[in-house]
């Protein structure tokens, strides 16, 4: 009898299972949110619930290390093969050296052996038997290609060499934070040698500019170019330049350097080359890298309180495709049709066809941050068009199927471009001048972020600056400012303005 069934042609009983049903469907798709602590609560906190939720990485028995899951990897290797294909357009060649290093070998040049040695893991034994000398697992590679190079290298026709190697490193650091700071972590090491100081200085800066610009362009990551302080640079070089960015929570973060050498590493190793003139001259080197924080950084400048935010050019996936009422005739067919044709035009797509509600699909992407939902249903079957999601600023936009693959193309570029401007306008929102020590203080407890200052270039100002406010120089940047003709600090003479703050 009709008059036993209840709304859409069930009884009462059905109707009473079917609103439970949806309710805990309801509070299930909120649960995967819900579970992370706002930024505004605590950004540690956030930052460790959204790299664990989303899946990129996870904890082990190492104390200090971590696992790469399959998405957290898969962002280092878009990241690594995008990057290498920078270097090898600018003549670099990559090459791989042991992960062990003798102690002597390590010594032999004194700045930089002190410089590491509290971060140095030591191989004593082999097997069961103690070693002659003991080896350190590689916490950077200069004294091993040192070594190389000083065979490898005799005449100004072996010159330059310019190359890189992409491995991992152990430093034992005492505080540790996943991607950020690991006691093992992934990178790579350029390392050059060059026949004058002028061909060492020109490569030194040629990595960092292209650091930059990758950063920018692949990574929407605006950051500050300039060179360290004598106090913050690399252990044994000359100069060292660095890009700095900015993160959510105001604070910097280091992103990539480069290093010259000059030829003290040379002199040390006793690397010469016979010139044309027949007269043996020191070669001139760099060093240069970048790591896997720079995963770290891309969380903490884009992510929101939903879970990760990626830039397209480095999205594992790029295009999910969720299927509405996936039961019904056509409709994962269809899902799967869209896929194809994107995949056609290059996009990294995938159809969730799992038996998770809609909403608990739309939550769990968002968490893990991909650029773009593509929503097809029975209706849009019908209708000729589908429904895309933007994970960057969460609008829907209806688009014809038959327009799908332009407007898929153009979202995806106007995201990353997007992506990029909101991260500079945040960063220039949060760049400051202070011209007094209680000024440069107050910013850095009331609004943290960059603080642009005047210093005269001595240590003790720099030391007094980090004591008393925590806060370290990020870089004395290559477009200088003159912002007073006084140090922040001392008021004496200033020479340089440099970005002050404090870092991750």
């Amino acid at each position: 009898m009709p008059g036993d069934f209840g709304r859409g042609g069930l009884r009462p009983a059905e109707q009473v299972e079917k609103y439970r049903k949806n309710r805990e469907r309801t509070m299930a798709d909120k649960k995967l949110v819900e579970s992370i602590t706002s930024m505004e609560e605590d950004f540690a906190q956030w930052y460790t619930d959204v790299v664990k939720k989303a899946e990129l990485m996870d904890y082990t028995s190492v104390k200090g290390c971590m696992v790469f899951k399959p998405a957290g990897y898969a962002i280092w290797e878009l990241i690594q093969r995008q990057m290498d294909d920078r270097f090898k357009a600018t003549g670099v060649e990559n090459v791989y050296l042991p992960m062990f290093i003798p102690e002597s070998l390590l010594e032999k040049e004194k700045d930089h052996v002190e410089g590491f040695a509290p971060e140095v893991a030591w191989v004593t034994h082999g097997g069961l038997n103690p070693l002659a000398e003991r080896m350190c697992v590689r916490p950077t590679s200069e004294t091993l290609f040192c070594d190389f190079y000083k065979n490898d290298i005799q005449s100004y026709r072996d010159l330059p060499k310019v190359y890189n190697q992409w491995c991992s490193v152990v430093r034992w650091e005492k505080e540790t934070r996943p991607f950020l700071r690991s006691r093992e972590f992934l990178w790579q090491e350029g390392h050059t040698a060059h026949a004058t100081a002028e061909e060492a200085k020109e490569r030194t800066i040629q990595m960092l500019n292209l650091y930059a610009q990758f950063c920018e362009e692949v990574l929407a990551i605006p950051v500050i170019k300039g060179q360290k302080t004598d106090k913050e640079k690399f252990a044994g070089a000359q100069e060292t330049y660095t890009i700095e960015a900015l993160m959510h929570d105001g604070k910097a973060l280091q992103s990539g350097t480069s290093h010259n050498f000059g030829d003290g590493f040379a002199k040390a190793f006793g690397i010469q080359y016979a010139a044309k003139d027949n007269t043996l001259k020191y070669v001139h080197q760099t060093s240069w890298g970048t790591t896997t924080r720079l995963i770290g950084a891309m969380i903490m400048v884009h992510g929101d309180n939903s879970g990760l935010v990626l830039p397209p050019k480095v999205a594992p996936v790029q295009v999910m495709v969720i299927p509405i009422q996936q039961k019904k005739e056509g409709v994962l067919d269809k899902a799967y049709e869209l896929k194809e044709r994107l995949i056609k035009i290059g996009a990294r797509v995938k159809v969730d066809d799992s038996d998770k509600s809609p909403g608990w699909k739309f939550s769990e992407q968002e968490m893990r941050g991909i650029p773009l939902r593509v929503e097809i249903g029975p209706k849009d079957i019908e209708a000729g068009k589908c429904v895309i999601g933007r994970r960057d600023n969460g609008e829907k936009i209806e688009c014809a199927l038959d327009e799908l693959e332009t407007k898929i193309s153009e979202l995806l570029e106007t995201i990353q471009k997007d992506m990029l401007e909101r991260a500079r306008a945040h960063r220039d929102a949060h760049t400051y001048v202070a011209k007094s020590v209680s000024e440069m203080k107050k910013i850095l407890d009331e609004t943290p972020g960059f603080v642009k200052a005047m210093w005269c270039g001595c240590r003790e100002c720099e030391d007094k600056i980090k004591e008393e406010m925590s806060a370290t120089s990020r870089c004395i940047p290559f477009e200088q400012e003159q912002i007073s003709d006084t140090c922040v600090c001392c008021g004496k003479p200033a020479t340089k303005m440099v970005y002050w703050g404090r870092a991750y």
